[in-house]
């Protein structure tokens, strides 16, 4: 994978292979540039991670699961980014199918995160990323808080579901913590399913884009390296569906 120091090298990145990774350096040095005050809540975004619900809908029956969502909406060529009313999370099982065919009613994440200044630069980002992508777009927008937990013995599975698409047009993955863990590498797979590529997403900030109408992901499991201490993977996941498509 080239290294990709300009928004025209991630455009290239994404048209070329479906897929691109961002360093976490590179990831700051984008979101401070919409302001100095960009990530100064960055110690309690992460923090938000401590107090997730357990996720109830694993169709595997694993507890390993910790999330929240919201939900909102935008439009090509405005710069606004509108928080909508809490709802459910649906996908079918074409895309999901250990947990999808339901309505999962997700906590929402936590009103103080979502005023906050570090997910509201992530939103914007994307918003003028994908949105130079598809000008003409109007975009229905997911956010998802995970945490994957290991015990001893016992994997973490990022993508329970296996390699698999979204059902959306695109996906930032955005790591914010890893502690403790072992794995976690992300797999790229054309639609035919062969491997395109892969990356670990290991510092905070470190993100993975994705075009989900070209490319299929996974993430391997993680494992608890020190059984003596808690063990976890939190990532936020951004997608953007074109709903004028």
């Amino acid at each position: 994978m080239s290294a990709i120091t300009t928004i025209t090298d991630l455009h290239a990145d994404v048209t070329r292979q479906g897929f691109a990774f961002l360093t976490g350096a590179v990831m700051r040095e984008w979101l401070l540039a919409s302001g100095k005050e960009a990530l100064d809540d960055w110690q309690a975004f992460a923090a938000s991670w401590d107090d997730m619900p357990l996720d109830e809908y694993m169709a595997d029956g694993g507890r390993y699961r910790r999330r929240r969502y919201a939900t909102y909406s935008a439009t090509a060529g405005t710069p606004d980014v509108r928080l909508e009313p809490h709802q459910p999370h649906y996908q079918s099982l074409d895309y999901n199918p250990l947990n999808g065919g339901i309505a999962r009613d997700f906590e929402p994440i936590l009103d103080a995160i979502t005023e906050g200044n570090t997910l509201n630069a992530v939103l914007r980002l994307c918003h003028a990323v994908f949105s130079d992508m598809q000008p003409q777009a109007k975009w229905h927008i997911e956010c998802h808080q995970f945490r994957i937990e290991a015990q001893s013995g016992l994997q973490g599975k990022p993508t329970p579901e296996g390699v698999h698409r979204d059902g959306v047009d695109y996906v930032l993955v955005m790591m914010v913590r890893r502690v403790n863990i072992s794995s976690g590498t992300t797999t790229m797979h054309a639609l035919d399913r062969h491997l395109l590529g892969s990356f670990t997403l290991e510092q905070p900030l470190d993100s993975a884009i994705v075009n989900d109408r070209r490319c299929l992901h996974g993430v391997t499991p993680v494992e608890q390296i020190d059984p003596e201490q808690p063990a976890y993977r939190d990532v936020l996941v951004v997608t953007f569906r074109n709903t004028a498509a």
